[in-house]
């Protein structure tokens, strides 16, 4: 099992200066963890905070309208995630008085908040001592072990390697660990505070990684472009500069010459919330 000591010291002098690290407000905690699903830290770090000023409590999103939350959205990718934080601040307001809650099935029962976001929002916000595990943490941990573990396995052993007091701080360096040291392609091995401990250092390294297929650590995404997400996301951001002709999808999609396949994305563009279609039946921000 990881030690304690000497992560923590690590920490303290090698942990990533980041914004939402400075507050312990939970709504901006958990505004922090939504925008970095699957999203680079950099381009959240641009974000959070203009984002906040903006809607700066949970009755300021919910009034908003999801349109507007989608409009703020912009350069932060997988607009799926603005739709679901309105509709989070509209539950935290019609049933939590407007604060988000500070137990784990309550936070569960949020839309768009998943095992991790719950329990990311309990450990940076309210300081709990539990295990929080992303695909960075779920990679340390699996090489640690050195084997593949499944989902329920690599939650118990998150939860029981936490210090008394010390959530916040052990979760933060958890995740710091697993993205700047102990990397999926080129791990930091001569240099990590967790190497005494690492099974599957002590091996030598040998293939295949036991984090590959490993519960919680991610696999290659599909390419890009080209994509049914491309797509999307340019005519999401079509949207947020005014109403799209139905005779335009295509052609912003970036498909002029599939409209079958334009149809079919919109859509679902609109079955998820991210758009609503006029009488005229023009796209526009819900």
């Amino acid at each position: 099992m990881l030690e304690a000591a000497s992560l923590l010291s690590w920490f303290e002098t090698a942990g990533r200066d980041l914004p939402w690290r400075r507050t312990r407000d939970p709504w901006a905690v958990l505004v922090s963890e939504l925008m970095l699903q699957q999203t680079q830290v950099a381009r959240v770090v641009d974000r959070w905070g203009g984002f906040l000023e903006r809607f700066p409590e949970p009755a300021a999103c919910a009034t908003a309208g999801a349109g507007a939350v989608v409009g703020e959205w912009a350069g932060l990718g997988y607009n799926r995630r603005a739709v679901a934080l309105h509709r989070c601040a509209c539950v935290v307001v019609e049933h939590h008085a407007g604060r988000v809650p500070g137990s784990l099935d309550a936070l569960l029962a949020l839309p768009g908040v998943g095992p991790y976001t719950a329990r990311a929002v309990l450990a940076f916000a309210f300081e709990r001592d539990v295990g929080v595990v992303d695909t960075n943490a779920a990679r340390v941990l699996a090489r640690q072990a050195g084997r593949s573990l499944a989902a329920r396995e690599v939650q118990a052993i998150a939860d029981a390697s936490v210090p008394a007091g010390r959530g916040w701080a052990w979760a933060s360096a958890l995740l710091d660990l697993g993205a700047t040291v102990c990397t999926a392609r080129v791990p930091g091995c001569p240099v990590c505070p967790a190497r005494s401990t690492c099974a599957w250092a002590a091996a030598g390294c040998p293939a295949p990684d036991p984090a590959a297929g490993s519960a919680g650590v991610a696999g290659r995404q599909a390419p890009f472009a080209g994509s049914d997400r491309q797509g999307r996301g340019r005519l999401v951001d079509a949207l947020r500069s005014g109403p799209v002709a139905a005779a335009e999808v295509a052609t912003i999609m970036g498909w002029p010459g599939d409209g079958q396949r334009a149809a079919r994305v919109a859509a679902a563009v609109v079955a998820d919330g991210l758009a609503r279609r006029t009488a005229d039946g023009a796209l526009v921000l819900p």
